[in-house]
Parts: structure tokens; C-alpha cells; sequence
């Protein structure tokens, strides 16, 4: 695993500034600290950090084709680069080294910007094509790897991994991007393509980008997309015998390294698949890391070491106490722009755990997205069935008045919180769900924002980022739209950015064999029945893995990987978080209106409500602004262009 920067004049040669390029390159060491190379030529630079994995001895980057002509950089693992040299070979291409890197110069130079459809794995690159004057760049298909970029006003691109590489340069203005804003209090991360400045971007998940000196900027091209055709006439016993023979195949593949390799094991179904696989695939005890909680109420280390025991791993188990909200300030250095996932903590500590035995670790990411296992899924298929029983001109008056006038019950029992669902079936289907996952809901950004800066929004609601990808996503069926949406979201900006991030900060390669896109294509042609049976999800997935795994581990009650926030914010972080919400940092930005700030810290901490995750969201934009923005360039943050 690696890092890369790159600058690249788009207008004509003029020369880089090596003192630059190194600077950027060096403010991702932590991605790559086991070599560092660089590649300068007449309106180009390249920089990169190596993190060794593969063909140690020889996979340096830069790294050239045989006549120097095509250059690239690049992060991340093409697992099928061993079945793709002899094709290569057979075509011509003289390979000097073993490494995945160089099947990227070599298929860039057979098939062109097509190459990136023979790839299998997790990458983000950057290719010049000198004979072209071409510069390419790509990211994976469910964007596990990140690439950002900015065009500066003097015709300078820039690229890097993280966000921080580009604040490096001091022509990227630093101005706060309205609608960004909007989106991380609603999502509590900032979604693709945007950043939180409005000068840099993110390539999104399978998009390339073409860009040929003296042309007009082109815009990123897709080349992939998640199909839920829902017609593969499987049995459930026929699915699953197929499904464990694809899980075996993806670990497999993600099993080669020339470096200590293990697994993430939470005690989870899909931590607990990947680990299974693995020790049928491995002819050594596999290394397995987990966390256990010193709250009993959000510990699964026992469920972990059923699977340890079971398959006889080296197993390392760290503790994390119930107060270990010290990360807040590194936590908002690591990530470069507000992120609100409070499980980055248990994730940074799990990789910082994990560091210290192997160099590799696999995951579970992706399996409730890819096998419907998320709670939500369930409760949205509930109402689904109830608002396609009344038209939406009938729902939208009746269940709009309900949940306005029904009282919001957050310490009621489940059953009696009924205003939400009413809320909820007022709405259409994406825009429920869209509620269903927003950290503050429409009502309240709307009192959260002061009217200037709503007047900044000109009436922009995130729900428009889940209505851009309903309109793609090709299906009508409840379940398969919202896992689209959700492939497309979530599993990106907060899953896929968190464990990358935490990962590299402590220089660890994260591997996900749930993410595979040919698993992931043939997922998505399996009617949906088979994901979720009942109120059970992962359906299929548990089925498959009856075999190899305990009962109790796989039809338990899903806890997830979180954090007592709401203990924290009534007990050791009470005056942390009123310094923070209600302190002048917050207030000098003109986006949040200080009287509703007030209400929100008074009501949690009085015990009336529980605004845990609004507060821990507000609280993660402010350590951004402490540790991010305020340190990004003399004019610190802006929001309004006065």
C-alpha cells in the first residue's frame, strides 16, 4: 500500500518545483514508509510512498515501460496481475520486475484507457504517456483506495491520496464549500465527487480521468456499475454452495504477500467468513486482531474467540477503555476533512493493534451493503410495504400531519416512536431512506444553519445526492435500490474513507474480500429473497456458512462497532463539548446559529434527549476547523466569498 502526489501542467512545460512535490509526497510518509521515489520532466511531477507488499526487491515506483516513455504511480493491490502478465508477455511487453505496478504501464500501453476494465482489486493511479502527452488517472470500482485533485487557476493539477498532500500547495484555496457542509451534517461525512473545499475533489469510485496538455479539462469518465438484474434462478442450497466457492476464490487472491499477513475479527458474520476462508485456504495458523471494550454493552470479543478457538488463529485481542475519546484531535488530522463515525476510534486502534503483528489484514467491510444486513434494510422493506399500499398524493398530506404533530419519543420503546415512521411514510422511498440515515434530519439543519448561510445553500439539500444515484441505479425493487445507494454512499465516504484512513495512519494495508467486484456483480443478480429471509438478514451468507461457523455468532443480534458517545457527552466530555458547540470557532464560521447549538448541548446533557451523534458530529467539524482548516493557509477557513 502506498501513497502518491503528482503535479502536472495542463498548459504547457513549465518546471515543477521539486521542493514542492517533496513536500507533498512526504505529508503521506505514513502511507509508505519502507522507500519514498520521485520523477520530474518538463511539466510534470511525480511523487510517491512505498509500502512494501509485493516483489520487494524490485516493484520501485516511479516506475517506466521499457523506453521511459509511460510512467506511473500508484496505491493499492491488482489482484489478478499474475494471470495478467502472460497475456501481456504474449503480446509483446518485456516485464523487468514481478510487481502488480508494472502490469499497469503494460496494459495501459495494449488496451489504453480500457485497461482499467481488466483490473481486479483495489487502486487508485496515475499514468503519463510522454509519446501521448496524456495524463491518466483511475480509481477502483467500489473506491476501497482514494484519489483527490484540484485544477489551480494557473493551469497546475494537482493529485494526491489524501486531501492533505494538495493543502500542501499554497495555490489550493482553502474556501469551505457550502454544500459540503450540508452534506457532512446530513451523512456525517462528505460524499463523492466534493471535498469540503470547493477547489478539490474526489475521483469517484470506478472513474477515470483523462487529461491531454493544451485540451480542455475533461470531466471523469465512469467505467463500472454495481447491475441489480435479480434474474439468476438460484436454489438457496445451489446459491450458497456457489457463494462459498466465490468467498474462497477472493481470499485466496488476497492472500498474496511477501509480508506478515492476518485478519480484522470482530466476532461478526462477515469478519468471521474471512476468517474461516482463510484458514482453509492457509497452511499456517492465521493471525487474527480484535477488540474488546471494557463496556460490556458494545463488547463481541467472546464471539471473536469462538472463531480463534475454533480455527486455532494467533489471536491478539487489545482493550479499549469506555473513556479513550483522546483521538478526537488525531482523528481530525488523519481524515483532512470532517468525518463523524465515532467506530474510528475502535478502527484506529484495531489497526494500531493489528500493526503490530502483521503488515496485511483482511476485513469484512462490505458484506451488510453487499448481503443486506444492515438493520435499516429491514425497517425500510417494513414501511416500503405500507407507503406502496397508498398512493403518494394520499400519504403525503395524511402521514405529513402525523409526524408533525406526533411527539418525538426518543426514550420511548421502539414501538411508540412512531413520528419518525410517520415522517418517513410521508415521503418517497429515497427520500425516506435518505431520513432514515441522516444524522440531523431536514428539520433540523434547517435550524442548525443561520439564515445567511442557508441563503449560501440556495435551497441545496444533501437528499439530492441520493436522488442523483436513484436515477442510475436501474431498479425499482426496495431492497436492491437502497443497497445501490448505500454502494454508492456509504460504503465509500464513510466505510471504505475510514478504514483507509485509520489503516495508513498506521502504515497497514487493509484488504477487503467482500468487496470483490465480480462477487459483488454476481451478488447483484440474486433476487433479493435470498439476502433478506423474514427479519433475518445476510440470509444467504449465514446459510453458506453454517458449516464453518458457530450459531451463536451467526444469528446473534448485530451490535456493530461503537462507542458510548452519550455517556461521554453527559459525563467526562460534558465541558469539552460545550466549549466546542457553544465557543467562538464555531460561532466565527457564520454556518450554525448559536441559540440552537445551545439547545442541543443542554438538552443531551440534561438527560431530555439524545443528540449523541449530532453533538459528536459538530464536534468532529469543529476539531476539523482546529486542526485542518485553520492550519491550511493564512486566510484560514471561509464559507462566503465576503
Amino acid at each position: 500500500m502506498c501513497g502518491i502526489v503528482g503535479m502536472f501542467d495542463t498548459r504547457g512545460r513549465r518546471d515543477v518545483n521539486r521542493g514542492l512535490l517533496t513536500r507533498m509526497n512526504d505529508s503521506q510518509h505514513h502511507r509508505g514508509p519502507d522507500e519514498v521515489g520521485e520523477h520530474v520532466e518538463p511539466g510534470l511531477g511525480f511523487g510517491h510512498k512505498r509500502l512494501s507488499i509485493i516483489d520487494l526487491s524490485t516493484g520501485q515506483q516511479p516506475l517506466f515501460n521499457e523506453d521511459h516513455s509511460v510512467v506511473v504511480v500508484y496505491n493499492g493491490e491488482i489482484y489478478n496481475y499474475q494471470s495478467l502478465i502472460p497475456e501481456l508477455t504474449a503480446l509483446g511487453h518485456v516485464f523487468r520486475t514481478k510487481s502488480d505496478t508494472e502490469v499497469i504501464v503494460h496494459a495501459w500501453e495494449a488496451w489504453g484507457e480500457a485497461c482499467v476494465e481488466r483490473f481486479r482489486g483495489m487502486f487508485a493511479f496515475a499514468l503519463w504517456d510522454r509519446n501521448r502527452e496524456t495524463l491518466f488517472l483511475a480509481r477502483d470500482r467500489l473506491g476501497v483506495k482514494p484519489l483527490h485533485y484540484a485544477l489551480l487557476a494557473d493551469g497546475t493539477f494537482l493529485f494526491g491520496s489524501e486531501l492533505k498532500s494538495l493543502l500542501v500547495h499554497d495555490g489550493l484555496a482553502r474556501d469551505i464549500d457550502p454544500c459540503a457542509v450540508e452534506e457532512y451534517c446530513a451523512l456525517g461525512y462528505v460524499p463523492e465527487p466534493r471535498t469540503i473545499f470547493k477547489s478539490a475533489y474526489k475521483l469517484p469510485p470506478a472513474h477515470t480521468l483523462t487529461l491531454r496538455r493544451g485540451a480542455p479539462f475533461a470531466v471523469p469518465v465512469q467505467y463500472w456499475d454495481p447491475r441489480f438484474t435479480l434474474d439468476r434462478p438460484l436454489s438457496l442450497s445451489e446459491a450458497a454452495a456457489e457463494l462459498e466457492a466465490r468467498l474462497e476464490e477472493s481470499v485466496r487472491l488476497r492472500m498474496i504477500a511477501e509480508v506478515p499477513l492476518g485478519a480484522f475479527l470482530s466476532g461478526g458474520v462477515d469478519s468471521s467468513a474471512v476468517v474461516a476462508m482463510m484458514a482453509r485456504v492457509s497452511t499456517e495458523p492465521v493471525n487474527t486482531c480484535s477488540i474488546a471494550f471494557a463496556d460490556p454493552a458494545f463488547d463481541e470479543s467472546r464471539f471473536a474467540q469462538q472463531v480463534a478457538q475454533r480455527y486455532g488463529t494467533r489471536h491478539f485481542v487489545d482493550r479499549v477503555e469506555s473513556d479513550d475519546f483522546d483521538l478526537i484531535d488525531q482523528l481530525a488530522r488523519v481524515y483532512d476533512e470532517p468525518y463523524a463515525d465515532s467506530s474510528a476510534i475502535p478502527t484506529y486502534r484495531v489497526c494500531q493493534l493489528a500493526r503490530r503483528h502483521v503488515t496485511v489484514a483482511l476485513s469484512g467491510d462490505g458484506g451488510d451493503e453487499n448481503f443486506g444486513g444492515y438493520r435499516r434494510y429491514r425497517l425500510h422493506l417494513m414501511e416500503e410495504r405500507m407507503r406502496r399500499s397508498l398512493p403518494i398524493g394520499l400519504r403525503r398530506p395524511l402521514f405529513g400531519v402525523l409526524g408533525r404533530v406526533y411527539p418525538k419519543a426518543d426514550w420511548a420503546p421502539r414501538m411508540f416512536r412512531a413520528k419518525s415512521t410517520f415522517e418517513a411514510l410521508g415521503r418517497d422511498s429515497v427520500e425516506a431512506y435518505f431520513q432514515g440515515v441522516s444524522i440531523l434530519r431536514d428539520g433540523m439543519r434547517r435550524q442548525l444553519f443561520t439564515p445567511a448561510f442557508r441563503g449560501e445553500l440556495g435551497g441545496y439539500q444533501a437528499v439530492e445526492v441520493f436522488h442523483r444515484h436513484a436515477r442510475t441505479a436501474g431498479t425499482d425493487d426496495p431492497l436492491a435500490l437502497i443497497q445501490y445507494l448505500d454502494l454508492k454512499t456509504y460504503l465509500v465516504g464513510d466505510i471504505n474513507t475510514k478504514v483507509d484512513r485509520a489503516s495508513m495512519a498506521h502504515s497497514l494495508e487493509v484488504r477487503e474480500p467482500l468487496m470483490d467486484h465480480p462477487l459483488v456483480e454476481w451478488l447483484c443478480s440474486l433476487p433479493s429473497s435470498l439476502k433478506i429471509h423474514g427479519q433475518e438478514g445476510k440470509w444467504l451468507l449465514k446459510k453458506a456458512m453454517e458449516p464453518h461457523l458457530p450459531r451463536e455468532v451467526l444469528y446473534r443480534p448485530k451490535m456493530g462497532f461503537a462507542v458510548p458517545l452519550a455517556q461521554w457527552f453527559r459525563g467526562p466530555l460534558r465541558g469539552r463539548v460545550r466549549d466546542a458547540l457553544l465557543g467562538e470557532r464555531l460561532a466565527d464560521t457564520g454556518i450554525f446559529d448559536g441559540a440552537y447549538l445551545r439547545e442541543l448541548v443542554d438538552q443531551h446533557q440534561s438527560g431530555r434527549r439524545d443528540y449523541s451523534a449530532p453533538l459528536w458530529t459538530l464536534l468532529m467539524f469543529d476539531a476539523f476547523l482546529r486542526n485542518v482548516a485553520d492550519r491550511s493557509g493564512d486566510a484560514g477557513p471561509r464559507t462566503r466569498a465576503a
